[in-house]
Protein backbone atom coordinates (compact mmCIF):
# COMPACT_ATOMS: atom_id res chain seq x y z
CA UNK A 1 0.00 0.00 0.00
CA UNK A 2 0.68 3.73 -0.94
CA UNK A 3 0.40 7.07 0.06
CA UNK A 4 1.95 10.18 -0.40
CA UNK A 5 1.30 13.57 0.88
CA UNK A 6 2.83 16.68 -0.66
CA UNK A 7 3.32 20.46 0.14
CA UNK A 8 4.65 23.22 -1.14
CA UNK A 9 6.42 26.29 1.02
CA UNK A 10 8.74 29.52 0.65
CA UNK A 11 11.83 30.64 2.01
CA UNK A 12 10.20 32.44 4.96
CA UNK A 13 7.23 29.39 5.50
CA UNK A 14 9.43 26.02 3.67
CA UNK A 15 7.88 23.32 2.59
CA UNK A 16 10.11 21.00 5.10
CA UNK A 17 8.41 21.77 8.09
CA UNK A 18 6.38 19.28 6.60
CA UNK A 19 8.78 16.77 8.54
CA UNK A 20 8.53 18.56 12.10
CA UNK A 21 4.61 18.51 11.79
CA UNK A 22 4.92 14.03 10.62
CA UNK A 23 7.88 13.93 13.59
CA UNK A 24 9.79 12.27 10.63
CA UNK A 25 13.29 13.69 9.51
CA UNK A 26 13.41 14.03 5.47
CA UNK A 27 17.02 13.02 5.51
CA UNK A 28 15.87 9.65 7.06
CA UNK A 29 14.42 6.62 5.57
CA UNK A 30 12.51 4.80 8.44
CA UNK A 31 10.44 1.82 9.14
CA UNK A 32 8.24 0.83 11.51
CA UNK A 33 6.95 -3.09 12.88
CA UNK A 34 3.57 -2.77 12.67
CA UNK A 35 0.96 -5.99 13.33
CA UNK A 36 0.66 -6.66 10.50
CA UNK A 37 4.15 -6.36 8.42
CA UNK A 38 6.45 -3.01 8.04
CA UNK A 39 5.40 0.42 7.10
CA UNK A 40 8.40 2.96 5.78
CA UNK A 41 8.47 6.54 5.58
CA UNK A 42 10.65 8.32 3.12
CA UNK A 43 10.71 11.85 1.47
CA UNK A 44 11.27 11.26 -2.24
CA UNK A 45 11.78 14.81 -2.86
CA UNK A 46 12.42 17.77 0.13
CA UNK A 47 12.91 21.36 -0.41
CA UNK A 48 11.83 24.45 0.76
CA UNK A 49 9.96 24.72 -2.53
CA UNK A 50 8.43 21.09 -2.45
CA UNK A 51 8.17 18.43 0.35
CA UNK A 52 6.68 14.69 -0.20
CA UNK A 53 6.58 12.07 2.74
CA UNK A 54 5.70 8.88 1.09
CA UNK A 55 4.12 5.96 3.71
CA UNK A 56 4.90 2.60 2.20
CA UNK A 57 2.78 -0.41 4.06
CA UNK A 58 4.03 -4.09 3.34
CA UNK A 59 1.30 -6.36 4.61
CA UNK A 60 2.41 -9.74 5.68
CA UNK A 61 -0.70 -11.98 4.51
CA UNK A 62 0.21 -14.54 6.33
CA UNK A 63 0.55 -12.78 9.61
CA UNK A 64 -2.79 -11.23 8.58
CA UNK A 65 -5.07 -14.15 8.21
CA UNK A 66 -3.22 -15.60 12.19
CA UNK A 67 -4.21 -12.49 13.92
CA UNK A 68 -7.24 -11.87 11.90
CA UNK A 69 -8.29 -16.19 12.89
CA UNK A 70 -10.73 -16.24 9.79
CA UNK A 71 -12.34 -12.79 10.43
CA UNK A 72 -12.71 -10.22 7.95
CA UNK A 73 -13.46 -9.93 3.98
CA UNK A 74 -11.51 -13.12 2.65
CA UNK A 75 -11.39 -15.00 6.07
CA UNK A 76 -14.23 -17.12 6.00
CA UNK A 77 -13.02 -21.12 6.77
CA UNK A 78 -14.36 -21.82 3.25
CA UNK A 79 -11.80 -19.52 1.36
CA UNK A 80 -8.70 -20.69 2.38
CA UNK A 81 -7.53 -19.60 -0.87
CA UNK A 82 -8.66 -16.28 -0.65
CA UNK A 83 -7.21 -15.82 2.78
CA UNK A 84 -4.17 -15.43 1.13
CA UNK A 85 -4.81 -13.91 -2.51
CA UNK A 86 -6.53 -10.74 -1.91
CA UNK A 87 -5.93 -7.04 -2.36
CA UNK A 88 -5.10 -6.30 1.09
CA UNK A 89 -1.28 -5.59 0.36
CA UNK A 90 -1.58 -3.20 -2.50
CA UNK A 91 -5.03 -1.24 -1.88
CA UNK A 92 -5.68 1.59 0.80
CA UNK A 93 -7.77 0.22 3.79
CA UNK A 94 -8.33 -0.12 7.48
CA UNK A 95 -4.27 -1.47 7.31
CA UNK A 96 -3.34 1.71 6.11
CA UNK A 97 -5.38 3.59 8.29
CA UNK A 98 -4.08 1.55 11.19
CA UNK A 99 -0.45 2.41 9.97
CA UNK A 100 -1.15 6.00 9.63
CA UNK A 101 -2.05 6.02 12.93
CA UNK A 102 0.37 4.52 14.47
CA UNK A 103 2.89 6.37 12.57
CA UNK A 104 1.88 9.42 12.76
CA UNK A 105 0.50 9.84 15.59
CA UNK A 106 1.61 12.76 16.80
CA UNK A 107 0.96 14.80 13.99
CA UNK A 108 -2.63 13.14 14.24
CA UNK A 109 -3.13 14.27 17.65
CA UNK A 110 -1.88 18.06 16.21
CA UNK A 111 1.25 18.24 18.68
CA UNK A 112 4.84 19.73 17.40
CA UNK A 113 6.87 20.41 20.37
CA UNK A 114 10.05 21.79 18.09
CA UNK A 115 7.30 24.07 16.36
CA UNK A 116 4.31 24.64 18.36
CA UNK A 117 2.55 26.93 15.79
CA UNK A 118 3.09 24.51 12.95
CA UNK A 119 -0.46 22.09 13.51
CA UNK A 120 -2.98 25.14 13.72
CA UNK A 121 -1.46 26.81 10.36
CA UNK A 122 -3.29 25.29 7.07
CA UNK A 123 -1.09 24.12 4.72
CA UNK A 124 -1.30 23.95 0.67
CA UNK A 125 -1.55 20.40 0.86
CA UNK A 126 -1.81 17.33 -2.06
CA UNK A 127 -2.76 13.74 -1.44
CA UNK A 128 -1.97 10.85 -3.34
CA UNK A 129 -3.37 7.37 -2.93
CA UNK A 130 -2.68 5.61 -6.34
CA UNK A 131 -5.07 2.12 -5.54
CA UNK A 132 -8.13 2.83 -2.97
CA UNK A 133 -11.01 0.62 -2.87
CA UNK A 134 -14.17 2.46 -3.25
CA UNK A 135 -17.65 0.57 -3.32
CA UNK A 136 -19.60 3.39 -4.04
CA UNK A 137 -17.45 3.85 -6.87
CA UNK A 138 -15.94 7.82 -7.52
CA UNK A 139 -19.48 9.58 -6.81
CA UNK A 140 -19.18 8.53 -3.18
CA UNK A 141 -15.79 9.41 -2.84
CA UNK A 142 -16.44 12.98 -4.13
CA UNK A 143 -19.54 13.32 -1.43
CA UNK A 144 -17.44 11.75 1.14
CA UNK A 145 -13.99 13.98 0.80
CA UNK A 146 -15.25 17.35 -1.03
CA UNK A 147 -17.72 18.58 2.41
CA UNK A 148 -14.49 18.70 4.01
CA UNK A 149 -12.82 21.42 1.76
CA UNK A 150 -10.61 18.71 -0.29
CA UNK A 151 -10.66 19.46 -4.46
CA UNK A 152 -11.55 15.70 -5.50
CA UNK A 153 -9.91 13.87 -8.70
CA UNK A 154 -11.07 10.19 -8.79
CA UNK A 155 -10.11 8.59 -11.63
CA UNK A 156 -11.58 4.96 -12.06
CA UNK A 157 -8.86 2.07 -12.04
CA UNK A 158 -8.92 -0.37 -15.35
CA UNK A 159 -9.46 -4.33 -14.26
CA UNK A 160 -6.92 -4.43 -17.65
CA UNK A 161 -5.61 -1.95 -19.73
CA UNK A 162 -5.35 -4.75 -22.59
CA UNK A 163 -8.57 -5.62 -22.81
CA UNK A 164 -10.50 -1.90 -21.96
CA UNK A 165 -14.32 -3.98 -23.05
CA UNK A 166 -14.15 -5.55 -19.61
CA UNK A 167 -14.77 -1.97 -17.74
CA UNK A 168 -13.57 -0.42 -14.52
CA UNK A 169 -12.70 -1.75 -11.55
CA UNK A 170 -13.80 -1.08 -7.49
CA UNK A 171 -10.90 0.97 -7.50
CA UNK A 172 -10.43 4.85 -8.11
CA UNK A 173 -6.83 6.37 -8.10
CA UNK A 174 -7.33 9.30 -5.42
CA UNK A 175 -5.63 13.02 -5.64
CA UNK A 176 -6.82 15.26 -3.06
CA UNK A 177 -5.80 19.18 -2.56
CA UNK A 178 -6.76 21.87 -0.20
CA UNK A 179 -5.54 24.08 2.60
CA UNK A 180 -6.01 22.11 5.37
CA UNK A 181 -4.22 21.48 8.38
CA UNK A 182 -2.12 18.35 8.59
CA UNK A 183 -3.86 16.45 11.73
CA UNK A 184 -6.96 17.03 9.81
CA UNK A 185 -6.16 15.70 6.95
CA UNK A 186 -4.73 12.76 8.58
CA UNK A 187 -7.78 12.11 10.67
CA UNK A 188 -9.88 12.41 7.05
CA UNK A 189 -8.09 9.43 5.97
CA UNK A 190 -7.61 7.89 8.74
CA UNK A 191 -11.59 7.28 9.03
CA UNK A 192 -12.98 7.65 5.11
CA UNK A 193 -10.30 5.14 3.56
CA UNK A 194 -11.82 1.92 5.84
CA UNK A 195 -15.09 3.35 4.76
CA UNK A 196 -14.54 3.77 1.28
CA UNK A 197 -13.49 0.32 1.27
CA UNK A 198 -15.76 -0.74 3.38
CA UNK A 199 -14.47 -3.81 5.02
CA UNK A 200 -12.46 -3.95 8.45
CA UNK A 201 -9.32 -6.61 8.75
CA UNK A 202 -10.19 -7.12 12.50
CA UNK A 203 -13.28 -7.53 15.24
CA UNK A 204 -14.88 -4.10 15.28
CA UNK A 205 -15.50 -3.63 19.17
CA UNK A 206 -17.36 -1.16 21.09
CA UNK A 207 -13.99 1.09 21.64
CA UNK A 208 -14.10 2.04 18.12
CA UNK A 209 -17.01 4.18 18.61
CA UNK A 210 -14.27 6.04 20.62
CA UNK A 211 -12.17 5.60 17.53
CA UNK A 212 -14.33 7.18 15.43
CA UNK A 213 -15.66 9.93 17.55
CA UNK A 214 -11.79 11.37 18.10
CA UNK A 215 -11.16 11.26 14.46
CA UNK A 216 -14.30 12.83 13.49
CA UNK A 217 -13.91 15.54 16.08
CA UNK A 218 -15.25 19.02 14.36
CA UNK A 219 -16.06 17.95 11.26
CA UNK A 220 -18.37 14.50 11.60
CA UNK A 221 -21.21 15.50 13.34
CA UNK A 222 -22.02 18.37 10.94
CA UNK A 223 -21.40 15.71 7.78
CA UNK A 224 -23.89 15.19 5.00
CA UNK A 225 -23.09 11.33 5.12
CA UNK A 226 -22.82 11.28 8.00
CA UNK A 227 -24.64 7.97 8.98
CA UNK A 228 -22.89 6.17 5.89
CA UNK A 229 -19.71 6.95 7.25
CA UNK A 230 -21.28 5.96 11.14
CA UNK A 231 -22.40 2.57 9.61
CA UNK A 232 -19.42 1.33 7.36
CA UNK A 233 -16.37 2.33 10.10
CA UNK A 234 -18.48 -0.09 12.77
CA UNK A 235 -18.99 -2.05 10.13
CA UNK A 236 -22.59 -1.82 9.99
CA UNK A 237 -22.85 -3.52 13.71
CA UNK A 238 -26.34 -2.04 14.69
CA UNK A 239 -25.87 -1.27 17.97
CA UNK A 240 -22.23 0.43 18.11
CA UNK A 241 -24.07 2.81 15.01
CA UNK A 242 -26.94 3.64 17.30
CA UNK A 243 -24.16 4.27 20.19
CA UNK A 244 -22.26 6.40 18.13
CA UNK A 245 -25.20 8.59 16.37
CA UNK A 246 -26.59 9.51 19.42
CA UNK A 247 -23.43 10.94 20.70
CA UNK A 248 -22.75 12.48 17.46
CA UNK A 249 -26.38 14.03 18.18
CA UNK A 250 -25.35 15.01 21.38
CA UNK A 251 -22.67 16.96 20.16
CA UNK A 252 -24.93 18.35 17.42
CA UNK A 253 -27.04 19.35 20.65
CA UNK A 254 -24.42 21.26 22.48
CA UNK A 255 -23.31 23.56 19.34
CA UNK A 256 -26.48 24.87 18.55
CA UNK A 257 -27.52 25.38 22.25
CA UNK A 258 -23.18 27.01 22.31
CA UNK A 259 -22.69 25.09 25.34
CA UNK A 260 -20.21 22.79 26.26
CA UNK A 261 -21.23 18.74 25.80
CA UNK A 262 -20.48 17.67 29.84
CA UNK A 263 -23.28 21.17 30.14
CA UNK A 264 -26.08 19.10 28.41
CA UNK A 265 -25.04 15.62 29.28
CA UNK A 266 -25.75 16.46 32.97
CA UNK A 267 -28.56 14.11 34.28
CA UNK A 268 -26.45 11.92 36.24
CA UNK A 269 -23.88 12.75 38.63
CA UNK A 270 -21.04 10.85 38.25
CA UNK A 271 -19.67 11.75 41.92
CA UNK A 272 -22.90 10.13 43.36
CA UNK A 273 -24.91 7.00 43.19
CA UNK A 274 -26.39 6.22 39.67
CA UNK A 275 -29.28 4.26 41.38
CA UNK A 276 -31.96 6.14 42.55
CA UNK A 277 -32.97 5.74 46.09
CA UNK A 278 -36.16 4.29 47.78
CA UNK A 279 -37.29 7.33 48.85
CA UNK A 280 -41.26 6.78 49.95
CA UNK A 281 -41.70 10.33 47.76
CA UNK A 282 -40.19 9.38 44.51
CA UNK A 283 -42.37 6.02 44.79
CA UNK A 284 -45.72 8.10 45.60
CA UNK A 285 -44.93 10.76 42.62
CA UNK A 286 -44.92 7.58 40.18
CA UNK A 287 -48.19 5.93 41.56
CA UNK A 288 -49.57 9.77 41.35
CA UNK A 289 -48.61 9.55 37.50
CA UNK A 290 -49.43 6.22 36.22
CA UNK A 291 -53.28 6.72 38.14
CA UNK A 292 -53.64 9.93 36.39
CA UNK A 293 -52.72 7.76 33.30
CA UNK A 294 -54.95 5.09 33.83
CA UNK A 295 -57.69 7.61 34.22
CA UNK A 296 -56.99 9.35 31.01
CA UNK A 297 -57.27 5.84 29.44
CA UNK A 298 -53.59 6.64 27.65
CA UNK A 299 -52.28 3.58 25.99
CA UNK A 300 -49.56 5.43 23.96
CA UNK A 301 -46.41 7.87 26.98
CA UNK A 302 -44.06 9.60 26.33
CA UNK A 303 -41.73 10.11 29.60
CA UNK A 304 -40.23 13.63 28.60
CA UNK A 305 -36.62 13.63 30.79
CA UNK A 306 -36.89 10.05 31.46
CA UNK A 307 -33.52 10.29 33.31
CA UNK A 308 -32.79 6.77 34.16
CA UNK A 309 -35.79 4.84 33.60
CA UNK A 310 -37.32 4.07 36.79
CA UNK A 311 -41.23 5.68 35.50
CA UNK A 312 -40.82 3.99 32.04
CA UNK A 313 -39.99 0.35 34.51
CA UNK A 314 -43.32 1.42 36.23
CA UNK A 315 -45.33 1.83 33.38
CA UNK A 316 -44.16 -1.70 31.33
CA UNK A 317 -45.85 -3.23 34.42
CA UNK A 318 -48.93 -2.81 33.12
CA UNK A 319 -50.20 -3.89 29.55
CA UNK A 320 -53.00 -1.33 28.95
CA UNK A 321 -49.35 1.09 27.84
CA UNK A 322 -48.84 -0.21 24.40
CA UNK A 323 -46.18 2.18 23.54
CA UNK A 324 -43.70 3.60 26.20
CA UNK A 325 -41.31 6.31 24.93
CA UNK A 326 -38.44 7.42 27.08
CA UNK A 327 -36.68 10.75 25.74
CA UNK A 328 -33.57 12.37 27.49
CA UNK A 329 -30.82 14.87 26.40
CA UNK A 330 -27.93 12.67 28.61
CA UNK A 331 -26.83 9.48 26.60
CA UNK A 332 -25.66 8.89 30.23
CA UNK A 333 -29.11 8.43 31.38
CA UNK A 334 -30.15 6.39 28.24
CA UNK A 335 -27.46 3.75 29.07
CA UNK A 336 -28.30 3.33 32.51
CA UNK A 337 -32.00 3.35 32.33
CA UNK A 338 -31.46 0.45 29.36
CA UNK A 339 -29.17 -1.70 31.45
CA UNK A 340 -32.10 -0.95 34.06
CA UNK A 341 -35.05 -2.02 31.98
CA UNK A 342 -32.22 -4.95 30.69
CA UNK A 343 -33.59 -4.14 27.02
CA UNK A 344 -30.56 -5.92 25.57
CA UNK A 345 -32.45 -9.24 27.60
CA UNK A 346 -36.08 -8.14 26.76
CA UNK A 347 -38.72 -10.43 25.22
CA UNK A 348 -39.17 -9.25 20.90
CA UNK A 349 -42.94 -8.76 22.59
CA UNK A 350 -42.27 -6.63 25.54
CA UNK A 351 -39.24 -5.08 23.36
CA UNK A 352 -41.88 -3.55 20.67
CA UNK A 353 -43.56 -1.86 23.67
CA UNK A 354 -40.85 0.23 24.48
CA UNK A 355 -38.06 2.79 23.40
CA UNK A 356 -35.45 4.96 24.59
CA UNK A 357 -34.37 8.22 22.30
CA UNK A 358 -32.10 11.28 22.72
CA UNK A 359 -33.30 14.10 22.43
CA UNK A 360 -33.85 17.98 23.47
CA UNK A 361 -36.83 19.49 24.83
CA UNK A 362 -35.52 22.65 23.90
CA UNK A 363 -36.74 22.18 20.36
CA UNK A 364 -39.61 20.65 18.56
CA UNK A 365 -38.99 17.22 17.23
CA UNK A 366 -41.40 15.09 15.02
CA UNK A 367 -40.82 12.05 16.68
CA UNK A 368 -42.88 13.14 19.72
CA UNK A 369 -46.21 13.38 17.51
CA UNK A 370 -49.30 11.11 18.10
CA UNK A 371 -48.94 10.13 21.56
CA UNK A 372 -51.81 10.02 24.07
CA UNK A 373 -49.86 11.05 26.69
CA UNK A 374 -46.67 12.98 28.11
CA UNK A 375 -45.08 13.10 31.39
CA UNK A 376 -42.48 15.59 32.48
CA UNK A 377 -41.96 14.26 36.03
CA UNK A 378 -39.09 16.87 37.56
CA UNK A 379 -38.22 18.27 34.78
CA UNK A 380 -39.10 21.27 34.12
CA UNK A 381 -37.03 23.11 37.54
CA UNK A 382 -33.70 21.67 35.84
CA UNK A 383 -34.06 24.77 32.94
CA UNK A 384 -33.16 27.97 32.69
CA UNK A 385 -36.70 29.98 32.94
CA UNK A 386 -35.88 31.97 29.56
CA UNK A 387 -35.94 28.10 27.95
CA UNK A 388 -38.94 27.13 29.17
CA UNK A 389 -41.39 28.62 26.85
CA UNK A 390 -39.01 26.91 23.97
CA UNK A 391 -39.91 23.62 26.07
CA UNK A 392 -43.78 24.73 26.06
CA UNK A 393 -44.26 25.11 22.64
CA UNK A 394 -42.30 22.13 21.76
CA UNK A 395 -44.77 20.12 24.32
CA UNK A 396 -48.35 21.38 24.15
CA UNK A 397 -47.79 23.35 20.94
CA UNK A 398 -45.94 21.20 18.53
CA UNK A 399 -46.20 17.30 20.54
CA UNK A 400 -49.54 18.11 21.39
CA UNK A 401 -50.65 14.53 23.33
CA UNK A 402 -54.15 14.52 24.51
CA UNK A 403 -52.95 14.94 28.07
CA UNK A 404 -49.84 16.56 30.27
CA UNK A 405 -48.59 15.21 33.40
CA UNK A 406 -46.41 17.80 34.85
CA UNK A 407 -44.89 17.56 38.44
CA UNK A 408 -42.08 19.98 39.93
CA UNK A 409 -41.12 20.32 43.32
CA UNK A 410 -43.05 22.47 46.19
CA UNK A 411 -40.30 24.98 47.76
CA UNK A 412 -42.91 26.04 50.34
CA UNK A 413 -42.65 22.52 51.79
CA UNK A 414 -38.58 22.76 51.50
CA UNK A 415 -39.45 24.10 55.11
CA UNK A 416 -40.26 20.48 56.17
CA UNK A 417 -36.93 18.85 55.11
CA UNK A 418 -34.68 19.20 58.21
CA UNK A 419 -31.41 18.22 56.63
CA UNK A 420 -32.58 20.92 53.82
CA UNK A 421 -30.73 24.19 54.53
CA UNK A 422 -32.61 27.53 54.64
CA UNK A 423 -32.74 29.20 51.09
CA UNK A 424 -31.61 26.04 49.59
CA UNK A 425 -33.08 24.30 46.10
CA UNK A 426 -33.56 20.58 46.91
CA UNK A 427 -30.86 19.44 43.82
CA UNK A 428 -27.84 21.31 43.08
CA UNK A 429 -28.83 21.78 39.31
CA UNK A 430 -32.24 22.98 39.90
CA UNK A 431 -32.58 26.45 38.16
CA UNK A 432 -35.92 27.61 40.09
CA UNK A 433 -38.63 25.51 42.54
CA UNK A 434 -41.80 27.34 42.53
CA UNK A 435 -44.83 28.06 45.17
CA UNK A 436 -47.73 26.34 44.14
CA UNK A 437 -49.31 29.91 43.69
CA UNK A 438 -46.33 30.33 40.98
CA UNK A 439 -47.04 26.76 39.64
CA UNK A 440 -50.80 27.30 39.05
CA UNK A 441 -50.03 30.79 37.47
CA UNK A 442 -47.95 29.26 34.64
CA UNK A 443 -49.96 26.12 34.10
CA UNK A 444 -52.96 27.92 33.62
CA UNK A 445 -51.34 30.31 31.65
CA UNK A 446 -50.02 27.37 29.23
CA UNK A 447 -53.53 25.60 29.53
CA UNK A 448 -55.27 28.50 28.17
CA UNK A 449 -52.70 29.58 25.76
CA UNK A 450 -52.88 25.94 24.10
CA UNK A 451 -56.41 25.08 24.30
CA UNK A 452 -56.08 22.79 27.73
CA UNK A 453 -57.89 22.25 30.96
CA UNK A 454 -55.94 21.78 34.01
CA UNK A 455 -56.29 20.66 37.14
CA UNK A 456 -53.65 20.26 39.77
CA UNK A 457 -53.26 17.23 42.08
CA UNK A 458 -50.87 17.32 45.42
CA UNK A 459 -48.64 14.35 45.63
CA UNK A 460 -46.94 13.24 49.37
CA UNK A 461 -48.56 14.17 52.51
CA UNK A 462 -50.48 17.42 52.11
CA UNK A 463 -49.53 19.98 54.71
CA UNK A 464 -52.06 22.09 55.90
CA UNK A 465 -49.99 24.97 56.12
CA UNK A 466 -47.11 24.79 52.76
CA UNK A 467 -49.13 22.23 50.89
CA UNK A 468 -47.49 18.73 49.34
CA UNK A 469 -43.90 17.85 48.65
CA UNK A 470 -45.00 17.57 45.20
CA UNK A 471 -47.22 19.62 42.92
CA UNK A 472 -49.02 17.79 39.93
CA UNK A 473 -50.91 19.39 37.35
CA UNK A 474 -53.29 17.39 34.53
CA UNK A 475 -53.93 19.04 31.51
CA UNK A 476 -56.16 17.35 29.03
CA UNK A 477 -57.30 18.83 25.82
CA UNK A 478 -60.87 18.28 24.90
CA UNK A 479 -61.89 17.27 21.11
CA UNK A 480 -63.38 20.62 20.54
CA UNK A 481 -59.63 22.01 21.86
CA UNK A 482 -58.33 19.89 19.24
CA UNK A 483 -60.13 20.94 16.29
CA UNK A 484 -60.28 24.03 17.73
CA UNK A 485 -56.26 24.53 17.53
CA UNK A 486 -56.29 22.31 14.67
CA UNK A 487 -58.06 25.33 12.75
CA UNK A 488 -56.13 28.12 14.23
CA UNK A 489 -52.80 26.32 13.14
CA UNK A 490 -53.99 26.33 9.99
CA UNK A 491 -55.34 29.94 9.55
CA UNK A 492 -51.50 30.77 10.59
CA UNK A 493 -50.10 28.99 7.90
CA UNK A 494 -52.79 29.76 5.54
CA UNK A 495 -51.40 33.83 6.81
CA UNK A 496 -47.79 33.28 6.70
CA UNK A 497 -48.55 31.67 3.05
CA UNK A 498 -50.04 35.24 2.06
Amino acid sequence: MFLTISTTGTPERPATDLGFLLHKHPDKAQAFSTSYGKAHVVYPEASVERCTAALLLEVDAVALVRRGKGKGRGGAPDAALAQYVNDRPYAASSLLAVALSSVFSSAMKGTCQAKPELPARPLPLRVEVPALPARGGADLVRALFEPLGWTVSAEPVALDTEFPEWGDSRYVSLVLEGEQRLADALRHLYVLLPVLDDAKHYWVSSDEVDKLLRAGEGWLPDHPEQKLITSRYLSRRWSLTRQAMERLELVRLAETDDSAVEEIDNAVDEQTDTEEKPVPLAVQRRDAIVGALKATDAAKVLDLGCGQGQLVQELLKDTRFTEIVGVDVSMRALTIASRRLKLDRMGERQAERVKLVQGSLAYTDKRLKGYDAAVLSEVIEHLDLPRLPALEYAVFGSARPRTVIVTTPNVEYNVRWETLPAGHVRHGDHRFEWTREEFRGWAGTVAERHGYGVEFVPVGPDDPEVGPPTQMAVFTVSAQNTKNQDTKDQNTKEEKAA
